[in-house]
């Protein structure tokens, strides 16, 4: 699992893209009156405020345990990532589909649309180099695993949101590029509102997938399969367990609470230096565990 200064490192490089993105976009937008170039505007600025919200959710979530939340605050993170999911579907989707019929019902002419091409250009190498630095967090936590795998099983929701969104920017600049050159060459406006409806439907579509990878976190989800496989051999092949009879994760955040129930080895050391021993091995194995509990038993 990446470390939250990588997750940090990922959304400062797109905050700074995005902020540049947009500032370019909205000049281009103003002189050329290119429907598909303001929803793009729109989408990049929605982007700087998803990422501020993340800078804020990882900030939240290392708040230290209090009576009130014993397990700490790590699964804020997921409440802001659900959060920019909502604001990418309404701020960044349901904003272009209504330029885009706006300007469907209202066509008008591109105006020096050179522009627009222009900056289009500029901010596909912009966003192509925000979406390099997020790929090198994703390829560190994601090991052997194709993205898409990655994508279902990961447990870092500021990173599948920064993903998904660079995702959604690169190919909605490409849409919006292709739109633009199609209006011109064919002298048809509708083009340009055909673009902005396609970067709509885009938003949503990858708005509506974060969603669901987010929301299973905040309900509660395990760890990463690959962590919990990893720890559930460390217990079996310890010295002082016989059986494992459950094991139980849960990720908060960045880190972990595991809860075990397992059967020792007769005639061994006492059941209580033997658990000391191994939970302190655990941690050490596995950092990200903060709290662990383990019950010695004879049956499920």
């Amino acid at each position: 699992m990446a470390a939250q200064g990588d997750s940090n490192r990922a959304i400062l490089f797109a905050l700074g893209a995005n902020f540049t993105i947009f500032a370019t976009k909205g000049v281009a937008a103003f002189i050329t009156g290119s429907g598909a170039m303001l929803a793009e505007t729109v989408h990049s600025l929605a982007d700087c405020g998803n990422q501020l919200l993340l800078l804020l959710g990882l900030r939240q979530a290392r708040t230290p345990p209090s009576p009130d939340y014993p397990l700490g605050y790590g699964k804020a993170i997921y409440f802001w990532s659900f959060l920019v999911a909502v604001m990418l579907f309404s701020v960044g989707g349901m904003f272009s589909i209504y330029e885009g019929i706006h300007k469907l019902q209202h066509p008008e002419p591109l105006k020096q649309w050179w522009w627009a091409v222009g900056v289009l250009v500029v901010s596909i190498v912009a966003e192509a180099v925000s979406m390099r630095a997020c790929l090198v967090e994703v390829n560190k936590a994601r090991g052997s695993r194709n993205l898409v795998r990655w994508f279902r099983e990961s447990r870092q929701a500021e990173l599948i949101v920064i993903f998904g969104e660079d995702l959604a920017a690169l190919f909605g600049l490409v849409l919006a590029l292709l739109a633009i050159v199609l209006a011109v060459i064919t002298d048809n406006p509708a083009w340009d509102a055909i673009g902005t409806l396609a970067i709509g439907l885009l938003l949503i579509v990858v708005a509506v997938f974060i969603a669901i990878e987010v929301k299973a976190m905040l309900i509660g989800q395990s760890a990463d399969p690959d962590v919990t496989a990893e720890m559930k051999r460390f217990f079996e092949e310890r010295p002082e367990v016989a059986r494992v009879l459950n094991l139980i994760t849960l990720q908060l955040g960045n880190d972990l609470m595991v809860a075990a129930k397992v059967q020792l080895q007769r005639g061994g050391v006492p059941p209580e230096e033997a658990i000391n021993s191994f939970e302190g091995e655990l941690k050490r194995r596995f950092p990200q565990v903060k709290w662990s509990f383990v019950e010695p038993d004879n049956a499920d």
